[in-house]
C-alpha cells in the first residue's frame, strides 16, 4: 500500500481527520484520537502503525511483516507497525485499520460520538 492509498482509505472512514505530524509522519484520528500513522521506515519503505486488540497485538508481534510499534508498545500500548508493505498485505492492513479506528471510536465518550455522528459504533 503506497501513502496515497493509505490516506485514501483512512480519509474513508467517518469524521476521521488527517495531520502531518512526528517528522512527517501522515497521522490520522477520529475525534482528537489517533488510529493511524504512515511513516516512512529505515529502509525508506512504508511503515504503517495502528491500533490492536490483545488477541491481535500478541499474534501479530511474532508474525513477519510485522512488529510492536516503537516508542507505542514499549509503553503498554498495544500497537503494531506493518514493515512489509507489499500488494499482498494491502487486504490485511485494510482490516487492521479498520478494527484501529473502530477501537478508537468505541473509546471516545458517548457524547463525543454523537457530536461526530458516529453514535451507533461501540
Amino acid at each position: 500500500m503506497t501513502f496515497e492509498e493509505f490516506n485514501q482509505f483512512c480519509g474513508s472512514f467517518a469524521a476521521s481527520t488527517h495531520v502531518i505530524q512526528w517528522g512527517n509522519s501522515h497521522v490520522w484520528k477520529v475525534g482528537g484520537k489517533v488510529f493511524a500513522i504512515g511513516s516512512q521506515h529505515n529502509t525508506k519503505q512504508p511503515a504503517y502503525t495502528f491500533k490492536t486488540s490483545p488477541l491481535n497485538f500478541e499474534f501479530l508481534s511474532d508474525h513477519q511483516g510485522y512488529k510492536p510499534a516503537p516508542y507505542l508498545a514499549s509503553r503498554g500500548f498495544k500497537w503494531i507497525q506493518q514493515v512489509d508493505s507489499s500488494d499482498e498485505r494491502s487486504e490485511e492492513l485494510e482490516y487492521y485499520l479498520t478494527e484501529s479506528y473502530r477501537l478508537v471510536v468505541s473509546g471516545l465518550s458517548k457524547v463525543k460520538r454523537k457530536a461526530l455522528g458516529l453514535e451507533g459504533m461501540d
